[in-house]
């Protein structure tokens, strides 16, 4: 089985508009394809630096002296590029959201199509897991999570529903979880809304939108002037914050304007968004809901 297909392989990579010689991350390596496309594009002083949490990933890694491999969360992106002695790079690429590997082993409980215990961790070395959000936390903060991370307008009665069920007994697999919503399912749109439920779980779990941030703010660090920031997201929360910070630096507001009402912002915008092509969704359907932004650093 593939371990992960890579989206927009090409136009990702190019995106970055590679040197031989350069340094570049690819902070979300998975299955290894956008760092084999890089490699090629180097030479043999080139260095390429990848970061994956999971430890599945690890399997993956390339025999190849250009190539470090950092089983991190690229939320240290910074820290760890610094202990390996770079403080400038000049390309990142990141493919943000679930690789095909985590939503194809049922045991990881990324997938609505497999009975699993609660789990959506992207490492085992995370201490919160699905279970404790479903089981543990308040009703309140389980209707913000559902509002904010799978805008949903039914997040007050989910949240009510999930504190009434688990008082009776913890909601311990994913069809616990299923029965339990069932009410909220409706077969035309069952898929759909589960997986809005599911997203919006997953990235408490992972802390998704916070370490994106984080992220963000780190790769304007790190990158050189010129250096470029290739960034595949998978829906509107991700790619909302990807496309203000490739703007203007900021996650929200405005940047100031100087003396003579001139904003300066700290990257320019290459292109347009670029989404896949109808081959490439026939091919690889989970490259349906992909969007491409690539910026420049001043």
């Amino acid at each position: 089985m593939e371990y992960h297909n890579s989206v927009l392989l090409n136009e990702t990579v190019g995106g970055l508009n590679i040197t031989p010689n350069g340094v570049y991350v690819d902070v979300t390596f998975g299955g290894g394809g956008h760092s084999k496309e890089i490699l090629k594009r180097l030479g043999n002083t080139g260095k390429l630096f990848g970061f994956d949490q999971d430890e599945d990933a690890a399997k993956n890694s390339l025999s190849d002296e250009r190539f470090v491999l950092i089983q991190e969360n690229f939320r240290y992106l910074k820290r760890f590029l610094r202990f390996h002695g770079i403080k400038q790079v000049d390309g990142i690429l990141a493919d943000l959201g679930v690789s095909s590997h985590q939503f194809d082993v049922p045991e990881r409980g990324f997938s609505t199509r497999f009975e699993a215990d609660l789990d959506m961790r992207m490492s085992k070395k995370n201490e919160l897991s699905a279970y404790q959000v479903i089981n543990d936390y308040d009703e309140a903060v389980l209707k913000r999570i559902f509002l904010d991370y799978a805008e949903l307008k039914i997040a007050p009665a989910l949240a009510r529903t999930l504190v009434e069920a688990r008082e009776k007994k913890p909601i311990v697999t994913s069809e616990e979880l299923k029965l339990v919503l069932n009410r909220f399912l409706p077969e035309k749109v069952k898929n759909k809304v589960l997986a809005q439920i599911y997203q919006a779980i997953r990235i408490e779990v992972n802390q998704e939108i916070e370490v994106l941030k984080e992220f963000l703010t780190q790769s304007l660090e790190v990158l050189k002037p010129g250096g470029r920031l290739s960034v595949i997201s998978y829906h509107s929360l991700e790619d909302r914050l990807v496309k203000r910070f490739m703007k203007n630096g900021l996650f929200e507001g405005e940047p100031e304007r100087d003396f003579y009402g001139n904003y300066h912002v700290p990257f320019q915008v290459i292109g347009k968004l670029i989404v896949p092509s109808e081959e490439e969704i026939k091919i690889n359907n989970r490259a349906r809901s992909a969007k491409l932004r690539i910026a420049e650093k001043k």
